[in-house]
């Protein structure tokens, strides 16, 4: 049976065909290209209007490679999704910002044909036999790396080398050795990078438990840390093998409601807080971050119980505190001034204290001022009769009379009494021994002589037989006076002139 094309579908392929002819080819276009999905905004030239996902031959910062096309970013261009310059900055702003592979170094040269489509399915096919000669080569000069992956381009300009460390991810290797041996072989620009295992897993990963394709291959292009208090905060199952993915990590995927679990955990109330429910106020128990779901122990029946969170009053008022019955006062004893009762000047609170009632206030006498002792200003506890006003054998003195250097902090003197000096305090022994000397200026008397011959036999005061005497020893007899001097004058008379 032949099939006939209805007419309302040939005016709609007419409608078509001269929208298309109105648009203009695009200015600048947005590729991804490379093995590790790199995205790039070049300039484009040439006179077709290629739309998304047509393949395209471009020269990027690396060489000439194959690369497709997303979307344009000018206006009135051959793709019906293109988006505006601004949208795709903000794009890349949410999704990574400076650690976004996003490259604006290259030109679009030409759309694919089928040439290049050749050439590129005979790359994609020796890419096994080139990472089997790179493995057998590091093996061979025993260098602890393993070569996940390689990348060669349409241009022949260079091949890529993706690989990791056996030893530790992040240990640096020394790969010299391997590209001095693989250029020889290629008679090309070799090149190596070191990866880690969430790349590997973008580089030679399918299918995840989902039954998607892997995250990191599909879209994601910044590969950010995910921690295990996130999977705590979800909920979700702490086995590594459940939580894992094809890179032996924790799953990207765990990252992504984050925001939305912080948003919802801030509105709960948090444990031992205390809320107002329906059937009055209550304790919280745990609470479900999804389902908004706040677990109470009530007051009232001691039983616990969920309610909504738009049910509960976070801030419930205050409990006052129990006032006491009046039998729990016996006779004789003060009760506590109530609601009624005045309180005396400059005791007014704000409130009823969280610890109770306040202890009963004894009666002030006619005439005393409030808040000075009956005794007097700085005067001690009371003394025993026969002993006021003198001290106890032995004791310290009464705190009235104490010197001014051991006064109690916070003490002033009467206005009237001048403070009394007591002189320098006597040293006190504590060793047992005789008792030091006293404080103050020794006088200075003559000093014994010092011994320095080291003869334990003399006294330190005895003079050597071989030393001249010392003088104003007590031991040598006083030196002669000595003799008048001679006068210039002749002998006087005795009895003088």
């Amino acid at each position: 049976m032949p099939i006939v094309p209805l007419p309302q579908f040939e005016e709609d392929l007419k409608a078509d065909q001269e929208a298309y002819a109105r648009l203009q080819p695009p200015k600048s276009m947005v590729v991804r290209f490379g093995v590790t999905r790199m995205v790039g905004e070049f300039f484009y030239d040439g006179d077709a209007k290629p739309g998304c996902g047509s393949k395209l031959v471009a020269r990027t910062h690396r060489g000439t490679e194959l690369c497709e096309m997303l979307t344009s970013t000018c206006p009135n261009a051959g793709c019906s999704k293109s988006v505006s310059r601004k949208e795709m900055l903000q794009y890349i702003e949410n999704s990574g910002g400076r650690d976004y592979p996003f490259f604006q170094e290259g030109r679009i040269l030409r759309v694919a044909t089928i040439e290049d489509l050749n050439a590129q399915s005979a790359i994609e096919s020796r890419k096994h036999e080139h990472v089997r000669r790179a493995r057998e080569a590091a093996e061979r000069l025993r260098l602890p790396l393993k070569v996940v992956d390689a990348e060669e381009l349409l241009g022949g300009e260079r091949i890529t080398f993706y690989f990791t460390a056996t030893q530790d991810e992040h240990a640096r290797v020394d790969f010299r050795p391997l590209v001095m041996d693989l250029a020889q072989v290629y008679r090309t620009r070799v090149e190596m990078r070191q990866i880690g295992a969430r790349d590997e897993a973008r580089l030679v990963a399918d299918y995840e438990k989902c039954g998607q394709h892997c995250c990191c291959k599909q879209f994601l292009k910044v590969l950010k840390p995910v921690s295990m208090k996130q999977a705590k905060i979800q909920k979700a199952t702490l086995d590594p093998l459940k939580i894992s993915g094809r890179c032996g990590r924790l799953m990207c995927c765990l990252r992504y409601e984050e925001t939305t679990y912080d948003d919802l955990k801030k509105r709960l109330p948090k444990k031992k807080t205390r809320v107002m429910t329906p059937d009055g106020p209550g304790l919280v128990l745990d609470s479900q971050i999804l389902t908004q779901l706040v677990l109470v122990l009530l007051d009232s029946t001691n039983e616990s119980a969920a309610y909504p969170l738009e049910n509960l009053d976070l801030n419930p008022p205050p409990t006052p505190p129990a006032r006491p019955s009046p039998a729990a006062h016996p006779p004789g004893t003060a009760e506590a001034p109530g609601e009624d009762d005045e309180a005396p000047p400059g005791d007014a609170g704000p409130g009823p204290s969280p610890r109770g009632p306040a202890p009963a206030r004894r009666p002030q006498p006619p005439g005393q001022p409030h808040g000075q002792h009956p005794r007097g200003p700085h005067q001690g506890p009371p003394q025993r009769s026969g002993d006021r006003g003198q001290p106890r054998p032995g004791g310290p003195p009464p705190p009235g009379n104490r010197p001014p250097g051991n006064q109690p902090r916070g003490h002033q003197p009467p206005p009237n009494q001048p403070p009394r000096d007591r002189g320098p305090t006597a040293p006190r022994n504590f060793g047992g021994g005789p008792p030091p000397p006293p404080h103050g200026p020794q006088p200075q008397g003559p000093r014994p002589p010092r011994n320095f011959g080291g003869d334990p036999q003399r006294p330190a005061n005895q003079q050597r037989p071989d030393q001249p005497p010392r003088a104003g020893d007590a031991s040598s007899p006083p030196p002669p006076p000595p003799p008048p001097p001679p006068s210039s004058a002749g002998p006087q008379p005795e009895g003088g002139q």
